[in-house]
C-alpha cells in the first residue's frame, strides 16, 4: 500500500514567498533571449536596457517614485547596508550620530555597529511592549550631530507596523536623512514614499512572490550616498555589477501583481491571521501573542509557548508538513536569544519557546485549521516529557 500524501502547508512567508507562476512566465523570455549589455548601443543591449527599465519603472510605481530614484541590488541586506555605510559616509563632515531602534534586522544592526567602531555614535531607541517606536522619543534623540535615522516598518519577529509616518514628519522637520527598511512590508501594505517622508527604502522581490536574489533602493533625488560596490557606470553609477536581467523583470513583475491585488490579497489575509491570533491562546496554554494585537501586517500571527522549545515544536509540526519559523537561538544559529523579543519584555526562558506563522496568498482556511489541529497536541507531548512541563 503506497504511503500516505503529506499535507503541506507553508506558513514561513517571512523567510521566503514562492514565485508567482506569472513572474516565471514573464522572467522566462529573458533568460532565453535577453543577454545584451545594457551599456552596449547595439540592438541586443538595447533589448536589454529597455527590460531593466520598464522593471525599473514597475518597481518605482508600487512605492510612489521616480524611475531614476530606484536603484538595483541583489537583496534587501545589500540595500539596507548600502543606504546606512553609504549615507553615513557621505554625510560624515555634518555629523557623526545615527538613530536606529532595539529591534532591526541584523543587516541594519550590524553595519550600524561597524560604523560605531569607525567613530559614529549609535543611539538605539527602545520600543514598547507591543513593539511600537514611539515618533517623540526619535524627535528627542535627533541632535545637530544626527546625519541618519534608519529603522524597520515590520519586524519580521512580531510584525508590527511602525508609524513611520508620523516618524519621518518630524525627522524631515529636523532636515535629517531617513531610512526605512520596507523588505518586510513593500508589496504587502501600501507603502508611498512621499507620504511616509521618507528619503531611502529596501525592498526585496522574494517578500511578495519575486524571484531571490534581486531588490532594491529607493534612494530620493539629491540623497548624497557613497556607492561600496565599484568597477562600473551600472545604476548611475551608485552601484556598479552586471544586471541581474532576469530577476529585475520578475521583481518588476511581481511589483506590477503587488500593486493591483494587495487589498484583495490583504482582505483574504487578515481573517486568517486574526483567527491564528484568537484560537492560539484558547487551545495552547501559557501560549501569549507577541507584537500588536491589530497594528500589525495582514499575514502575520506570532507567540510564544512557555516551557517549551520553539525548534522542538518547528519539527514536530514539519513531520506534520506544517512550515514555520521560531526565533529559538538553535534555529537561528545564534548565540543568544532573539533581540527583538527581548526588547518588547519577553523573558529569556520564554524567547526560546517563540513561533512566527507567516500566511500567504494561496494559504487557505483550512491550512490554519490543520496548524490548530496539530500544535496543540505537539505541545502537550513535548510537555510531557519535558520537567518544565511536569513541575507547572
Amino acid at each position: 500500500m503506497a504511503d500516505e500524501v503529506k499535507r503541506q502547508v507553508y506558513l514561513d512567508h517571512m523567510a521566503n514567498t514562492p514565485v508567482d507562476p506569472r513572474v516565471i512566465e514573464a522572467i522566462l523570455p529573458h533568460l532565453k533571449n535577453t543577454y545584451g549589455n545594457p551599456l552596449n548601443l547595439h540592438d541586443f543591449g538595447q533589448k536589454t536596457a529597455k527590460a531593466i527599465e520598464e522593471g525599473r519603472q514597475k518597481v518605482a510605481e508600487l512605492i510612489g517614485a521616480t524611475a531614476k530614484e530606484i536603484i538595483f541590488t541583489s537583496c534587501g541586506s545589500e540595500s539596507n547596508n548600502f543606504a546606512i555605510k553609504g549615507i553615513a559616509n557621505a554625510n560624515e563632515k555634518k555629523g557623526k550620530h545615527i538613530i536606529t531602534s532595539a529591534i532591526e534586522h541584523f543587516s541594519v544592526l550590524h553595519p550600524v555597529k561597524e560604523l560605531e567602531k569607525q567613530g559614529f555614535k549609535v543611539t538605539y531607541l527602545p520600543v514598547d511592549k507591543n513593539g511600537l517606536i514611539d515618533p517623540e522619543a526619535v524627535a528627542k534623540a535627533i541632535t545637530n550631530e544626527t546625519i541618519l535615522v534608519t529603522l524597520t516598518q515590520a519586524s519580521n519577529e512580531i510584525g508590527a507596523i511602525e508609524p513611520i509616518k508620523e516618524i519621518g514628519a518630524k525627522v524631515k522637520e529636523k532636515g535629517v536623512v531617513f531610512h526605512v527598511d520596507a523588505v518586510q512590508s513593500a508589496g504587502t501594505i501600501p507603502v508611498d514614499v512621499a507620504d511616509l517622508n521618507v528619503d531611502a527604502l529596501t525592498l526585496s522581490a522574494n517578500q511578495f512572490y519575486g524571484p531571490t536574489g534581486v531588490a532594491a533602493l529607493y534612494l530620493k533625488k539629491g540623497t548624497r550616498i557613497i556607492p561600496f560596490i565599484l568597477g562600473g557606470t551600472q545604476e548611475e553609477g551608485k552601484r556598479a555589477g552586471t544586471h541581474n536581467i532576469a530577476g529585475i523583470v520578475g521583481l518588476g513583475k511581481a511589483a506590477e501583481l503587488a500593486k493591483t491585488e494587495m487589498k484583495v490579497r490583504a482582505d483574504k489575509l487578515v481573517p486568517l491571521r486574526d483567527k491564528l491570533l484568537k484560537e492560539l491562546p484558547k487551545k495552547i496554554s501559557d501560549f501569549f501573542v507577541t507584537g500588536h494585537p491589530t497594528q500589525r501586517l495582514p499575514n502575520h500571527a506570532s507567540g510564544c509557548v512557555k516551557f517549551i522549545e520553539g525548534e522542538s515544536m518547528s519539527m514536530l509540526l514539519n513531520m506534520e508538513g506544517i512550515a514555520v519559523s521560531t526565533g529559538s537561538a538553535c534555529v537561528s544559529k545564534a548565540l543568544k536569544a532573539s533581540h527583538v523579543l527581548l526588547a518588547i519584555g519577553v523573558s529569556p526562558e520564554n524567547v526560546h519557546g517563540s513561533l512566527v506563522f507567516s500566511l500567504g496568498k494561496d494559504n487557505s482556511a483550512a491550512d490554519v485549521d490543520y496548524l490548530l489541529e496539530k500544535l496543540p497536541p505537539i505541545v502537550n507531548r513535548l510537555r510531557e516529557m519535558s520537567p518544565l512541563g511536569k513541575s507547572k
